[in-house]
């Protein structure tokens, strides 16, 4: 039942406060701050109101009008007192932060840090004037400015963690004249934080004269090295980064691109240059997925002879002394927040102090009664509506909140469950955003459509509703650039509410104001306490807001879990080497291939260095490393000479070189032998099928009709694949007609399953290089255009790796048709294209409209005048969407910058070439 309650003045919000503000000071907009980048089905009918196909008439209205109203929202008597604030409300009545006025190790230009004053007015021209209390003692800590020291330590979301690392890799690459590595899980946090370290090194240079605060400086004299600029390069699945390991001195990567770097180093000989790896986001060290990656890469550094700093974060950590004492590292915990963020449970209409959510959950039950005595009073209450869409109050709740931070001038962040969720939500929240009075932002926002039609996918149908309004929405079913472009437009205030996925909490950078959860769920599973901080953490950040808000929005039926997982405290992290997770069979055959490890001795010496010795019976983990090099011994990985030396063998270190795991490389190696005695060479689907990679994380759905389709259509040679790679027309017929889906019981079923996976991935993979937009194969397959580019993505790092098991097979002819075809992967195109598709913006479609307007070659282009392009790039856009003359007159503006990006780029290729001639010539 319902729980009316009286709605006085007496509780303010910091929404509040700030339209007070606004009303007396004309505040512009908080939006956002620094960033790079089963149920869905019935969810349009629960929110929309009316089956999924119904659409609300409401563009035929003013684009500056609400289709429909949000909700008041009222505050309740009774709490001014303080009862019921929360951890982060207390800091209300904390004094301000310390200055470098009145503690001087606050300023980063003290000796003490040894900091060059190029970087410290680089950082301060971004906004980084002064570190907080916390991040001075840690930096201060004894051998951690010098290297000696390794670190790890927690603090929450957006209390500075990411800059102690930042200042501790940088003191080793300009002062040790050493490499760093940072390593981040997600490709959109390698992409942002690319460009803010390149911000912050430019102009930096290694062997100048530049002034340094630290008088015990001691600069190498010039010529020691090979450059003098720092450079930093972006190592990940899909880069084009053509840097060798060499010609870096700091290198983004993720996960696995760091492995693979740290391994080719250690090969090489050249792992000595390395000086300090960071280990971002450090929880991630027991994913079942790639953790066991992480503990793998740390353990091998902690077992070369020179000494590499290892600095670990996160900001969701329980046991940080067991990682530390892994590390031998000194650790610290921050719960340092530099902008208090007040937490807030909502449920039925009521929204109460999250700090309470333990004895709300006691009297969950009264609250169900019909006659109920209520212990836990809500400090603000929500308006019914008479809105159909708004009927249940969990939509209700979310609208209203997100409306109401709208309208204030700040900015929203709402997490939903889904991608079909998020759009809706996204949608309904539009329909009541107020009318937008400021006419400059209503010209921004077309700005954005602008952007956004100008992309080779062309304009979404439902951002096109939901931006002219103030509301985008953020997931993986976008391309990368809409999202860049979506969230680019948050940051400026432009968007005033995001709507994204649970899943996206951790790999993207969007703080606000207010943060609101859609129901606590990632499709039908609770998220866990640590994505639940993760994205409740997203409120409020230095710079931005002085306030923030996180709302926890719930409904009857997840109430009492909802409550629970309020309380819940984080999980401790364990090692991912255990035998069910598979990673110690891989973190062995490492160390063995790259001779980091090649006996007993040497074998046990470094188990001892994982974190899975701090945490296993030392008799059980004996047993586990005995079994596992039996295992690596049987499958022919590993050999063992009357030494009793290890040895990996060209099989092994095939396996390593291409990043796979000993399970995966069993499978590949399997299909590859295959191949060779039969390759299907008078079509392309052999290979596509041989690019697509092995883990089905990487893959979409199959949507077995199509699949039938897309079989039935194939040629004689893509039928003869078919038949090679053990593809049954009878089973994906069976399957089209309903039956049951793949089972995955049984090592054999595993194997079936992954081969009509990357079967249909090949498929997609056929069309994108002949040419298909990426936008019209997603239609073709119905499936996320965002989908379709990350398959590309992933599919050329697992090329890649495929060229590289070839190369170390000795199968170069393999090695050499797998590599051509790789060249066109990542141009989209065939092979008379590649020349072009260097070009930015040139690929696919474009690149053959080009082609088919005269533009054949890169000096072409090059020679063409940057307004002559624009009506080719016209010829080659998604859609052509009628517009009026001003926005088709911001639209041309964006395709001019574009040409004129082009014909630059074209004349530095162009250039480049020439020189490479000349050279040769010569």
């Amino acid at each position: 039942m319902s729980i009316h309650y009286s709605a006085q003045v007496g509780f303010s919000t910091t929404i509040d406060v700030a339209q007070k503000q606004k009303q007396e000071y004309n505040v512009k907009s908080q939006a956002g701050a620094k960033r790079p980048y089963a149920e869905e089905a019935n969810v349009f009918a629960e929110i929309a109101g009316n089956s999924p196909g119904f659409k609300r008439p409401c563009l035929a209205q003013s684009e500056k009008s609400s289709c429909i109203k949000a909700s008041k929202i009222n505050n309740i008597v009774g709490n001014e007192d303080g009862v019921g604030r929360s951890l982060y409300t207390q800091r209300n009545m904390l004094g301000s932060t310390p200055t470098p006025t009145q503690n001087p190790l606050l300023s980063l230009s003290h000796p003490r840090y040894g900091l060059p004053r190029v970087l410290v007015d680089n950082l301060t021209s971004m906004g980084i004037r002064s570190i907080y209390p916390w991040q001075s003692s840690c930096l201060l800590g004894r051998g951690l400015l010098t290297g000696e020291k390794n670190l790890v330590y927690t603090a929450p979301t957006g209390g500075g963690k990411s800059l102690v690392a930042d200042i501790l890799m940088l003191k080793r690459v300009l002062e040790h004249r050493k490499k760093a590595i940072l390593v981040l899980p997600y490709v959109a946090l390698v992409q942002e934080k690319l460009k803010w370290l390149r911000r912050a090194v430019h102009g930096l240079e290694k062997d100048t004269d530049q002034t340094v605060v630290s008088p015990e400086s001691v600069r190498l004299p010039r010529g020691l090295l090979e450059h003098d600029s720092v450079r930093v390069v972006g190592f990940f699945g899909g880069s084009k980064a053509r840097e060798a390991w060499i010609d870096v001195d700091i290198a983004v990567c993720t996960i696995e691109k760091a492995n693979s770097l740290v391994n080719a180093a250690i090969e090489d000989g050249t792992v000595s240059g390395l000086g300090a790896v960071v280990l971002d986001e450090l929880h991630m060290i027991d994913d079942e997925n790639r953790g066991y990656l992480l503990e793998l890469l740390a353990t091998k550094l902690l077992s070369m002879e020179h000494g590499v700093q290892v600095v670990g974060m996160s900001a969701t950590l329980s046991n940080t002394e067991v990682l530390a004492n892994w590390l031998g590292a000194k650790y610290y915990q921050s719960k340092y927040m530099p902008v208090p963020i007040e937490e807030y449970l909502v449920y039925d209409h009521a929204i109460y102090p999250a700090s309470t959510s333990s004895t709300f959950f006691k009297t969950t039950s009264q609250l169900r009664s019909t006659q109920p005595t209520v212990s836990v009073v809500p400090v603000r209450v929500i308006e019914t509506s008479k809105e159909k869409a708004l009927r249940k109050p969990l939509h209700n709740a979310v609208v209203a909140l997100a409306v109401e931070t709208a309208e204030s001038g700040c900015g929203a962040l709402v997490f939903c469950g889904g991608r079909l969720t998020s759009q809706v939500t996204a949608e309904l929240i539009s329909e009541a955003m107020p009318p937008e009075l400021n006419d400059d932002i209503f010209d921004l926002r077309k700005e954005v459509l602008s952007e956004l039609r100008s992309l080779p996918v062309g304009l979404d149908e439902t951002l096109g509703r939901t931006i002219i309004r103030g509301v985008g929405f953020h997931h993986a079913g976008l391309t990368i650039e809409e999202r860049e472009i979506l969230a680019d437009a948050y940051d400026h205030g432009i968007i005033r509410v995001i709507v994204a996925t649970c899943s996206l909490a951790a790999g993207i950078n969007l703080p606000a104001r207010r943060v609101i959860l859609q129901g606590a769920r990632m499709g039908r599973d609770l998220v866990g306490p640590a994505m639940l901080r993760q994205m409740r953490g997203r409120a409020g950040r230095k710079g931005k807001d002085e306030l923030g808000e996180s709302y926890v929005c719930c409904q009857e039926s997840d109430l009492e879990e909802v409550a629970q997982l309020l309380e819940l405290d984080l999980p401790a992290v364990t090692s991912c080497l255990t035998p069910e997770k598979r990673g110690l069979k891989r973190a062995l055959l490492e160390v063995i291939a790259v001779r980091l490890a090649n006996h007993s001795d040497a074998v046990q010496d470094y188990i001892r260095r994982t974190l899975l010795y701090h945490t296993v019976d030392p008799s059980t983990l004996n047993e586990m490393v005995e079994a596992t090099i039996e295992e690596l011994l049987t499958i022919g990985f590993i050999s063992i000479d009357d030494t009793k030396t290890y040895i990996a063998t060209q099989l092994g270190q095939a396996v390593v070189a291409a990043s796979l795991t000993p399970e995966d490389g069993v499978f590949v190696y399997g299909e590859l032998q295959r191949a060779l005695r039969a390759f299907v060479m008078d079509g392309e689907m052999h290979i596509f099928y041989t690019f697509t990679p092995v883990q089905s994380s990487g893959l979409t759905d199959i949507n077995w009709p199509i699949f039938r389709k897309e079989m039935e259509g194939l040629n004689e040679s893509g039928l003869r694949v078919l038949e090679f790679v053990g593809v049954n027309p009878a089973f994906v017929n069976r399957m089209a007609n309903g039956a049951r889906g793949l089972q995955e019981r049984t090592p054999q079923e595993i194997d079936s399953a992954r081969i009509y996976r990357r079967f249909y991935a090949a498929l997609q993979l056929r069309d994108l290089c002949n040419e298909i937009p990426i936008h019209a194969v997603a239609r073709k397959y119905e499936t996320p255009r965002g989908f379709v580019q990350n398959l590309a993505q992933t599919c050329q790092g697992f090329a890649a790796g495929m060229i590289k098991f070839c190369g170390h097979m000795g199968w170069g002819m393999l090695s050499s048709v797998l590599e051509h075809m790789s060249d066109r992967l990542k141009a989209g195109a065939k092979a008379d294209l590649l020349e072009l598709a260097q070009i930015p913006f040139v690929k696919s479609r474009t690149a053959r409209v080009f082609w088919e307007n005269g533009l054949k070659s890169l000096r072409a282009v090059a020679e063409a005048e940057p307004k002559d392009l624009v009506p080719v790039l016209l010829l080659a856009q998604a859609k052509k969407s009628k517009i009026n003359g001003d926005e088709e007159s911001k639209y041309h503006e964006k395709l001019m910058g574009k040409a004129e990006i082009i014909v630059s780029a074209a004349n530095r290729l162009w250039e480049r070439q020439q020189q490479v001639d000349i050279e040769i010539d010569l």
